[in-house]
C-alpha cells in the first residue's frame, strides 16, 4: 500500500518550535516532489512549503518565510518541516503531499497536482 504518514504535530505555545516529518511506504520519495500544505477550519488548504526531488529547489509562502525550513533525507525517505517561532495562526491540520509528475522553479504546485497525501497531522499554537 503506497501511503505518506505525517507525525510531530501538537499542541505549542507562540514562540515555540516543532519537527514534522513525512514518511513513504510502499514507495520511494526520490523522485518525488514533496509540499507541505496546511489548512486552517473554514479557510483552504494552503501551500506552506516545497522542496524539489533533488533537494535542491524550495519555496516558501511569505507567512513562513524566515520561521520554517523544509528539508528531506532520500536515504531515509522521509520530508521533514522544521517550524519555528510560531505563532497562532499558524494552528491547522499540516499535510504532506507528493507528486512524481510536477515541477516548479516559483510558487509551489497547487493541491490538485499531486498524487500522494498524507492523513494530516494537527498544530496547536496556543498559550
Amino acid at each position: 500500500q503506497l501511503q505518506l504518514v505525517e507525525n510531530g504535530g501538537g499542541l505549542v505555545q507562540p514562540g515555540g518550535s516543532l519537527r514534522l516529518s513525512c514518511a513513504a511506504s510502499g514507495f520511494t520519495l526520490y523522485f518525488y516532489t514533496i509540499t507541505w500544505f496546511r489548512q486552517a477550519p473554514g479557510k483552504e488548504r494552503e501551500g506552506v512549503s516545497c522542496i524539489s526531488s533533488s533537494g535542491g529547489t524550495y519555496n516558501y509562502a511569505d507567512s513562513v518565510k524566515g520561521r520554517f525550513t523544509i528539508s528531506r533525507d532520500n536515504a531515509k525517505n522521509t520530508v521533514s518541516l522544521q517550524m519555528n517561532s510560531l505563532k497562532p495562526e499558524d494552528t491547522a491540520v499540516y499535510y504532506c503531499a507528493a507528486s512524481n509528475s510536477v515541477y516548479f522553479s516559483g510558487s509551489c504546485p497547487s493541491p490538485h497536482e499531486y498524487e500522494y497525501w498524507g492523513q494530516g497531522t494537527q498544530v496547536t499554537v496556543s498559550t
